[in-house]
């Protein structure tokens, strides 16, 4: 059979990058102006080596002009994302935020619905757009969980639509992991796992060959990232 293989330039589309794809966050890099970038999420985010690939990415296409900071933490959902909210994303001004938590939403030991992850999803984004109305919302969706983390999570598909349906009604963008990663899956489950795992946690590889080129493509950056990305998370500014 032959083997299902993504690569960063399928992918990424890094060196077709057209000016309406391009997200504020990249216009205004491009622009020379400086920018921070704040993750918000779970495991996925805070422990996720994509960050570091990401982090590292864009200091080589803009050298000092982009600051990242992760303020993800592991093992957490939307309720946790709503109550920390002001701490760790406002106070920081972020001109943009990803944001994903979809994926613990989902797990059945928080009695989540997906109806109240929706509203804590909408009650971020109202929050940082009172704030800072200019402030560039992008939401994602993440990697499917296989296994006993999928016995966890047996509804997460709804989850990941929900986060859909919330960015197209609000009309922000979305950078659809789920898309690029059920297709290895369900071809290559053998790359699948080489790439996460652990069942749930995609490794340095699999952040380099699926996450960090799809949000550099989400981005509109024409960038490509290497290998090398730690897992470790970026420094937060100001915190401890």
């Amino acid at each position: 059979m032959k083997r299902f293989v993504m690569t960063l330039a399928t992918l990424a589309l890094a060196n077709n990058v057209l000016a309406e794809d391009r997200s504020n966050f990249a216009s205004n890099l491009n622009a020379g102006k400086q920018q921070t970038l704040v993750v918000y999420g779970t495991s996925l985010t805070r422990c996720g080596a994509w960050v570091g690939q990401l982090e590292k990415a864009l200091n080589e296409r803009y050298p000092g002009q982009a600051t990242l900071i992760n303020s993800g933490k592991a093992a957490k959902w939307s309720k946790w994302g709503v109550d920390n909210l002001d701490t760790r994303v406002i106070e920081q001004k972020p001109d943009t935020i990803l944001i994903e938590f979809a994926i613990n939403d989902a797990y059945l030991k928080y009695n989540t619905s997906v109806a109240e992850a929706r509203t804590n999803l909408t009650n971020m984004i109202d929050r940082i757009l009172a704030s800072k109305p200019e402030t560039e919302i992008i939401l994602m969706t993440m990697n499917p969980p296989v296994g006993v983390h999928l016995d966890r999570r047996p509804m997460i598909k709804d989850y990941y639509q929900m986060y859909r349906d919330v960015a197209k009604e609000r009309k922000l963008k979305l950078i659809d992991h789920y898309g690029n990663w059920e297709p290895i899956m369900e071809k290559d489950r053998a790359l699948f796992d080489k790439y996460v795992p652990d069942g749930i946690h995609p490794g340095p590889e699999g952040c380099t060959q699926v996450i960090t080129p799809a949000i550099l493509k989400g981005l509109g950056i024409k960038a490509e990232p290497t290998a090398g990305g730690d897992g470790k998370p970026a420094p937060q500014q100001g915190r401890k």
